[in-house]
């Protein structure tokens, strides 16, 4: 992987696309069941969020064929077909049991090329990894062939372990094509993959870690704080940490971002973004469902914090290693 400090872009995998040092991560976009979409915000609101993202610059975009049942890939294909500018796109295949052949991957990438209305995606991720009737060799090799086909420029997967990655790799190095992502869980306060292998192995193979949830659903924004707590809604109502409890644990935490983001009239939210960015290797994709939100997100850009910040953020988050 290959990264430039001054335009801040990464290049997915030697001669793969190259993509900003940050993303939009798109589950939300027509998502009513984990999420209120239709309820709380709507179409207008998520395309708005696409059109800040890119007049900030950020053109690359994740989603997956089971966000909003296929709703979120249409919605994109929707917005890209409205602009003229450059738009990267990455997707999903969900292994599920009765997808036991390779012809099921190309059905499934078909089915998710016509919702986003393209001929090819930068890139195609496996979206858990599920062995089932299918296993993993079988599954590289069938993205292997898309790729050789031009319909995908890259493969990744999502939520693999070090071991599981060193697998993918190993099968796809047979066919002569990289590994070129793992898209897993990482924030300030969910830093597993520094001390469960995963990061080390990523930086080991030159693959890219794309952070979903970076801002721990909220939680690093200052948002939600043990004085102004209230049951929370949506996929939150069922995430622990969003107890009364945990938001007193965090504020050290927040304290720290603050005061930091002082130096940089930054946020919260920006400095959390920016420490990701700052490991290597690591693309931060959070949500936006409107326009604030791009635009607050694209905030992490065009700068960087220095080792001493790094570090005493890295300190304060220590017990979440």
């Amino acid at each position: 992987m290959a990264e430039s400090s001054r335009s801040q872009t990464v290049t997915l995998s030697p001669n793969g696309p190259e993509i900003p040092a940050l993303g939009v991560g798109t589950w939300s976009w027509g998502d009513s069941l984990f999420w209120q979409y239709g309820k709380d915000y709507g179409v207008d609101d998520v395309q708005q969020a696409f059109k800040a993202s890119l007049a900030a610059g950020i053109t690359f975009f994740d989603t997956a064929e089971v966000y909003g049942l296929g709703k979120s890939e249409e919605l994109l294909g929707q917005f890209i077909q409205g602009t003229d500018a450059p738009v990267a796109v990455a997707t999903k295949y969900f292994p599920l049991p009765w997808r036991f052949n390779a012809q099921a991957v190309a059905d499934t990438l078909t089915a998710s090329l016509k919702r986003l209305q393209l001929p090819t995606v930068a890139l195609y991720q496996v979206h858990w990894p599920f062995d089932f009737l299918m296993g993993q060799k079988t599954l590289m090799n069938a993205l292997a062939d898309e790729v050789n086909q031009g319909r995908i420029q890259s493969i990744g997967v999502s939520n693999y372990s070090a071991s599981q990655m060193h697998k993918a790799h190993a099968y796809l190095a047979e066919r002569g094509i990289p590994l070129a992502v793992n898209q897993v869980q990482y924030s300030l306060l969910h830093r597993k993959i520094e001390s469960n292998g995963v990061l080390g192995a990523a930086k080991d193979l030159g693959v890219t870690i794309l952070a979903y949830s970076p801002l721990a659903q909220g939680l690093v924004t200052g948002k939600y704080t043990e004085e102004t707590y209230q049951p929370p809604t949506g996929a939150r109502r069922i995430d622990p940490r969003f107890s009364k409890d945990n938001l007193r644990k965090i504020e050290p935490v927040i304290a720290t971002l603050k005061e930091v983001g002082q130096r940089y009239d930054k946020t919260p939210a920006q400095v959390a973004l920016n420490w990701l960015i700052g490991q290597g290797c690591v693309v931060p994709i959070p949500g936006a469902k409107n326009a604030k939100q791009a635009k607050q997100n694209a905030g992490a850009l065009g700068w960087m914090l220095t080792d001493d910040e790094q570090g005493k953020i890295d300190a304060v988050t220590k017990p979440w290693l």
